[in-house]
């Protein structure tokens, strides 16, 4: 008997539906259908599996609205936010679509006359490979493997996350319904044992987007077999601002890059530092920020604020404030769940903190912030770099030469002046430390899902 996957809507806690999730065996056959599959999509031009593509992004645009629809059901993302993720989907495709060819082209780097000699790179898929996603951003995270995947020529397992089920099915479909083949497109349903099953196959690759302890067993798992891993795991991402900065459009974007889609991504603002001689109004105009945001159904288009995607990680937000207090800090604004049915936590910001606090150390994925003082440049920079984590980092300066000294010293993979919470298809998508391993993204995300091959030519 099939065990039931439950989808819950976590604005109100009801049951949406029930789903059959996939055992071993049903993951071992959809791996034997990539792989008899796989060749015959490789043999196609890469010309035509771009046209699949083209056609998979008509589709996506044709159904934005139901597809939003669909993803503030199931993660509880503002509908706002949803059509948002929808719209930006686009410049992520016609990135993918404008570069994949001319970057996966062989390239000749070397000629020899003399010695009759050409020396050329050239690119095969990986083979069959498998996507465990994220709930987050579905749409973004997942066509950052799955469309360089299939265009490179690679077949591909991929498992949304159990907490984006009904997304992930909808991507299958509109994928398959632009003519990628149903065994090279495999959706795998189900949660942490179906995740299992699937690093369990002979696999080419894993490209996994998730928690930093279940990427460290992904890491020692795929190890074993030598292949392919692509790991976005966690951040704890910091933000200074100098005391040149302009406060007022600092604070608001911050507030922004910290809360949005409730505090729920991997790049999310998680710990401020403000220059001491601007904190005080920094932090008045930052907590004006966040009182207005609304806070309500993620149906409605006015709403902010909605409920997070797991009720466990209310748990881990509670714990993080109940330590901050105790250890000296002082909330001003929120602190608590919010009593209503659902996963509710009230906006929160705690100042007075410091990194003896988990809420400045761990990662929160949630709608809370600590704002630390600092005294000078290099006091904020060795707290920005005391992390385990290095996914993003960020100043706030309208000193272009300050901030590049900063950022150059700030241990992360992507660098933000005036800017945060933002990515690019243009620019690799990478962390360091506990942030993961790979990458996505840019021309070198294009090349990653594909296996360099060194040609020596010498003609007779």
């Amino acid at each position: 008997m099939r065990t039931l996957l439950t989808i819950t809507n976590p604005a109100t806690g009801s049951v949406i539906t029930r789903l059959a999730a996939d055992g071993p065996r049903d993951v071992a056959g959809a791996y034997a259908r990539a792989r008899a599959a796989q060749p015959q999509w490789a043999a196609r031009p890469v010309g035509k599996r771009l046209a699949a593509i083209a056609r998979f992004r008509e589709s996506v645009l044709a159904e934005a609205e139901s597809l939003a629809q669909t993803l503030t059901q199931e993660v509880g993302k503002p509908i706002r936010q949803s059509r948002n993720e929808l719209r930006g989907l686009v410049a992520r495709l016609d990135f993918f679509l404008a570069e994949t060819a001319r970057t996966l082209r062989e390239r000749k780097v070397y000629t020899n006359a003399t010695e009759h000699l050409d020396e050329r790179i050239g690119f095969e898929p990986l083979g069959v490979v498998a996507n465990i996603s994220a709930w987050n951003y579905p749409y973004f995270v997942g066509i950052n493997v799955f469309v360089p995947a299939l265009a490179a020529g690679n077949a591909v397992l991929y498992k949304p996350s159990e907490f984006a089920t009904l997304t992930g099915q909808h991507i299958a479909r509109l994928l398959h319904g632009a003519g990628v083949p149903e065994d090279v497109f495999v959706p795998v349903i189900g949660g942490g044992a179906t995740g299992a099953a699937l690093l369990r196959q002979p696999i080419d690759g894993v490209f996994f987007t998730g928690s930093h302890a279940t990427g460290a067993k992904i890491a020692a798992a795929a190890g074993r077999r030598m292949i392919k891993v692509q790991l976005e795991l966690g951040g704890k991402d910091p933000v200074y601002v100098c005391d040149d900065a302009d406060v007022a459009a600092a604070a608001a974007a911050l507030a922004d890059g910290a809360f949005y889609n409730t505090g729920q991504s991997c790049c999310s603002v998680e710990r401020i530092y403000v220059h001491e001689a601007i904190h005080d109004r920094f932090v008045e105009a930052f907590v004006a920020e966040v009182a207005a945001f609304r806070v309500g159904d993620p149906q409605d288009d006015a709403t902010y604020i909605g409920p997070l995607a797991r009720a466990a990680q209310i748990e881990v937000l509670k714990r993080q404030v109940a330590d901050a207090r105790r250890k000296g800090a002082k909330v001003v604004a929120g602190g608590a769940p919010i009593r209503r049915k659902g996963n509710w936590f009230a906006p929160t910001v705690l100042t007075e903190v410091d990194h003896t606090m988990a809420v400045m150390k761990d990662e929160s994925f949630g709608p809370i912030i600590g704002i630390e003082a600092v005294a000078d440049d290099d006091a904020a920079v060795a707290l920005m770099n005391d992390s385990a984590y290095g996914l993003t980092a960020g100043v706030y300066t309208p000193d272009a030469r300050r901030a590049k000294r900063i950022l150059a010293r700030a241990e992360a993979g992507s660098v933000y002046w005036n800017c945060c919470d933002r990515v690019s298809p243009r620019l690799p998508w990478s962390g360091v430390k506990g942030s993961g391993i790979g990458l996505t993204l840019s021309t070198l995300g294009i090349e990653t899902f594909a296996r360099t091959k060194a040609w020596h030519l010498r003609s007779a």
